[in-house]
């Protein structure tokens, strides 16, 4: 185990500057804390959860819904082990990790955190290229150029405070839900159906692999070195009462915007089912494909308008969010500091390089694999993250009286399980799937067979 203990904070620019302690009304106070969990939530929201949720609403109606319900809930749990630890220790996941494990251990969960906060990158780069695309009919490859030059823009939001960037992120998720809710109106889904499919049903093969994208798409490695940081931002009182407070306003905060991020997923499934199920298009699960065909489906010419707006506003969200988790992660593992702009860049290049790449070699028609290798690698990556967070949040060594009971460890414990399990399963098939669509190709080998 490892004795060194960093003398640093977790996002040391903004961190404990939005002052909790003053006294202030419930719903003031509440808007305090408000912020992290938002910025959080849009990785439960990027293109990769989009291909996803159009595939299971286009092939089976309303029936999976309960499937998204549950991987809120697993989410919720998971993320408020984030707020626990960030709160309670002033240490983030990666600095954690850093503290108690040997360096045999922290060295490949560094890489393999860093490999997660690629794979999300890629998925916002063709977020944003593909919704370029539908929307100025911006070719492909220039889309993903163009992506290069948004992170250096929108990292003048880093530079004027954290409540800035959150203010963004928010403004990006409630255009996002306002398009969906725009889009749901117009579909006119039949209620009775949404309200059958929060009921679990027993699943087919093919359901089942998709109940297994949806799960597997749910919970972002990064995510949780990112909420463990964001919390820290907050300055709150250090007392066993504090504590508990700040971590109650936390709690609420990561439900209310984890159920807007629930609410978006489940408005694009529904949007799937209302439109494409209940026609016999049982097969839609490429987004350019949904897109080209809400217009005549709906006879609204601002639909497939709406559709890519929402779908530019979810690439552009996480464009902040995986600078602050690459910062994070190298800053906690390697103790480690270089300019965000420098981190955005290299962070994003790595993104750029095999999008590029493939799409010139392949074409635009291999975007939908792109995506798909983007949830691949990030399955891949999803248990280095979940098991290290349990183990912090369980020792009551360092957690004192905070540390979960048995009864969040059972679930917790239970819920790794399951996510990980059902990741490896998902992975190995989506893996044979590339390798079967793709006829081979080079890329496979080249970005996905190391990988795994």
């Amino acid at each position: 185990m490892s004795q060194l203990k960093s003398t640093s904070k977790s996002l040391e620019e903004v961190h404990s500057t939005v002052d909790t302690i003053k006294k202030r009304n419930w719903l003031q106070t509440l808007l305090a804390f408000a912020g992290p969990a938002y910025m959080v939530s849009v990785g439960y929201m990027d293109p990769g959860n989009w291909a996803t949720d159009i595939a299971a609403g286009s092939a089976f109606g309303y029936q999976l819904i309960w499937v998204l319900l549950m991987s809120n809930l697993i989410a919720l749990l998971l993320q408020s082990h984030c707020a626990r630890l960030g709160i309670v220790r002033g240490r983030d996941l990666a600095q954690a990790s850093k503290e108690n494990y040997h360096s045999i251990i922290n060295i490949p969960l560094y890489v393999l955190a860093e490999i997660a906060i690629a794979a999300c990158d890629l998925a916002e780069v063709l977020g944003l290229a593909i919704g370029l695309n539908l929307l100025f009919h911006i070719p492909l490859l220039y889309g993903v150029a163009l992506a290069v030059l948004d992170c250096l823009v929108l990292l003048l939001l880093i530079n004027i405070g954290i409540r800035k960037m959150e203010a963004f992120i928010i403004s990006m998720v409630v255009i996002m839900g306002a398009c969906f809710f725009t889009e749901l109106v117009i579909a006119k889904p039949d209620a009775r159906e949404i309200v059958s499919g929060f009921v679990p049903t027993k699943l087919n093969d093919v359901a089942l692999y998709l109940a297994i994208g949806i799960i597997g798409a749910t919970v972002m490695p990064h995510n949780l070195y990112l909420h463990s940081a964001l919390v820290q931002t907050r300055k709150i009182d250090r007392s066993p009462g504090g504590l508990k407070r700040a971590f109650r306003f936390n709690v609420i905060d990561s439900a209310v915007a984890l159920n807007l991020a629930l609410f978006v997923n489940a408005a694009i499934l529904i949007l799937a089912a209302a439109v494409f199920y209940t026609r016999g298009l049982f097969n839609i699960a490429d987004i350019n494909e949904a897109h080209r065909l809400l217009e005549p489906l709906l006879g609204a010419s601002f639909a497939p308008v709406l559709f890519a707006i929402a779908l530019i506003a979810s690439g552009q969200s996480s464009t902040i969010t995986g600078t602050l988790a690459g910062q994070i992660v190298m800053e906690g593992y390697l103790n480690l500091r270089i300019t965000p702009w420098l981190r955005r860049l290299i962070t994003r290049i790595i993104a750029v390089v095999p999008a590029f790449l493939v799409i010139w070699l392949n074409g635009e028609n291999s975007t939908g694999d792109l995506l798909i290798l983007s949830q691949v690698i990030l399955s891949m990556q999803l248990g280095f993250a979940i098991i290290p967070l349990i183990h912090f949040v369980s020792d009551k060594k360092t957690m004192g009286e905070f540390a979960i009971g048995l009864p969040l460890k059972i679930a917790s414990w239970i819920s790794a399980i399951v996510i990980v399990g059902l990741n490896v399963k998902l992975v190995g098939e989506e893996i044979f799937s590339l390798l079967e669509s793709s006829g081979n190709s080079w890329w496979v080998y080249t970005f996905i067979i190391p990988s795994a």
